[in-house]
């Protein structure tokens, strides 16, 4: 009687109806509705909902009201959690609650079907906020004063104005307190740790290790041989105000097909992306998971940043390789200074130059260009060789995270939102060349207009939009 034929649109609606009638049952006083709900994007769908209040013991007992909406793809998908404060109640923005009342757990950020329940969340939910309580009690004059800032709150254009204001005060307390966030503690995390400890770049590196076993060879390492200022840790809040969030996880699920295996990467960063941009607003989000294209996409997708704050490693290494092998091997160094690999990551990336040294007459142009071409595809063959083990993609991202961290304005080819380049009109990302700074990616920079790279470029474009259209975010 609960469930109305409107939560048809529900894929798995029988396991959805079955934890529904637990949770009906062992709290009764919940009342259950389906509502519209407005997602950050501003898209809109009916979601099955249901609000009441859970039992806290604080010293005395509280009955704390919360507002829980269930996703479609429930019991795969983690349900949206948020306080719902009465007019006399003030939210206690802390560690697992935000400013607008929405709810952060590690249950959550590790959802996983069947071992977490709605019951589950329930039961963890109370735990918490008897560690501290999300809500507190406001005399009659602060209630007004509070539901002015509220209704402020929910006029702010997704936390922006919120956001400044509390930069502002984070650089007068850390003025300059650099700190990166590793997400993943496989190979290339714990290479992406050592390199940008090497480098001396950050004043605190975080390595988040989401895995399930409690002393993963390499974590288990790092604490014996303690590198100074590094922490690890399994709780998302440990990544609060980062300055840059590396993304290194790529999931070793056992999918049959690349499509499943990308999947099953964009299912991962479902539990990931939301937590980090939400401890870390300013942040830039650095992706090095694979395929490295789509995986920036996603992250840009699901952290709602502006598109400069959301790049990927691309091409870095090969283009550094690259100029390296053009200067050392091939004694080209006039041509190195130009030269970048742009485009896919893999076998389709391509050679370019960001200008042309324009000759006195076309048949001298024609010449340099072919005995460049010539050069640059000696120079390929040499790259393409060379693999691209953990520690030297770790040494490409400590340099990215260098230029960001120092306001370097230092140009890297990396992956960027590539619509509107080289007559590209879909929502795609490729490398690059980039100028970086403290805020990401701070310009494009001007390639020299070459057909056959064009073409390369929107055919890269075209795969990449048709598999991300088969893609479930």
């Amino acid at each position: 009687s609960l469930f109305s034929s409107s939560s048809s649109q529900y894929k798995f609606r029988d396991l959805t109806i079955e934890e529904l009638k637990d949770v009906s049952k062992t709290y009764p006083n919940f009342t259950f509705s389906m509502n519209t709900y407005t997602f950050k994007d501003g898209s809109q769908k009916d979601l099955l909902n249901f609000s009441g209040t859970v039992p806290v013991k604080y010293g005395n007992s509280y009955n704390i009201p919360i507002h829980l909406w269930i996703l479609d793809s429930h019991p795969f998908a983690p349900p949206i959690c948020f306080l719902k404060p009465t007019a006399n109640m003030g939210i206690a923005v802390g560690k697992h609650v935000d400013a607008r009342g929405r709810i952060y757990l590690p249950y959550l950020q590790n959802w996983s079907h069947p071992k977490s329940s709605l019951i589950g969340l329930i039961k963890e939910m109370i735990a918490k906020f008897e560690e501290e309580l999300p809500l507190y009690s406001l005399s009659s004059s602060d209630a007004a004063r509070q539901s002015e800032l509220l209704s402020y709150i929910a006029k702010i254009t997704e936390g922006e104005t919120d956001m400044k204001s509390r930069s502002k005060t984070r650089d007068r307390n850390e003025e300059c307190f650099n700190k990166i966030t590793v997400v993943g503690a496989g190979d290339l995390g714990i290479a992406c740790v050592l390199a940008v400890a090497a480098k001396d770049i950050a004043d605190k590196v975080v390595l988040l290790d989401l895995s399930e076993a409690a002393a993963k060879g390499g974590t288990m390492d790092l604490e014996i041989f303690a590198v100074p200022n590094v922490e690890i840790s399994k709780d998302f809040s440990a990544s609060a105000d980062s300055k840059v969030v590396v993304l290194t996880v790529n999931s070793l699920g056992n999918a049959q097909t690349y499509l499943d295996v990308i999947q099953s990467n964009v299912d991962l960063f479902r539990g990931i992306i939301p937590a980090v941009s939400h401890y870390s607003q300013n942040a830039v989000l650095l992706v090095a998971s694979h395929p490295v294209e789509v995986m920036t996409f996603v992250s840009w997708k699901m952290s709602s940043f502006p598109k400069s704050r959301v790049i990927g490693v691309g091409a870095n290494l090969d283009s550094e390789r690259f100029r390296y092998i053009l200067t050392n091997l091939l004694k080209a160094e006039v041509l190195a200074k130009d030269a970048w690999v742009i485009g896919e990551q893999g076998e389709d990336k391509v050679p370019s130059w960001t200008s042309c040294n324009v000759a006195a007459n076309q048949t001298e142009a024609m010449a340099a260009r072919n005995s460049r071409e010539k050069v640059a595809n000696r120079a390929m063959e040499v790259l393409k060789g060379k693999g691209q083990r953990s520690w030297s993609v770790g040494l490409s991202v400590a340099d990215l995270a260098d230029s960001i961290l120092k306001d370097k304005r230092k140009v890297h080819s990396v992956s960027t939102l590539a619509k509107g380049c080289c007559n590209i009109n879909s929502e795609v990302f490729l490398s690059l060349p980039c100028i970086l700074g403290t805020s990401g990616m701070i310009e494009m920079v001007r390639l020299e207009e070459d057909p056959l790279v064009q073409e390369k470029l929107q055919s890269s474009a075209g795969s990449i939009h048709d598999l991300q259209q088969q893609l479930k975010l």
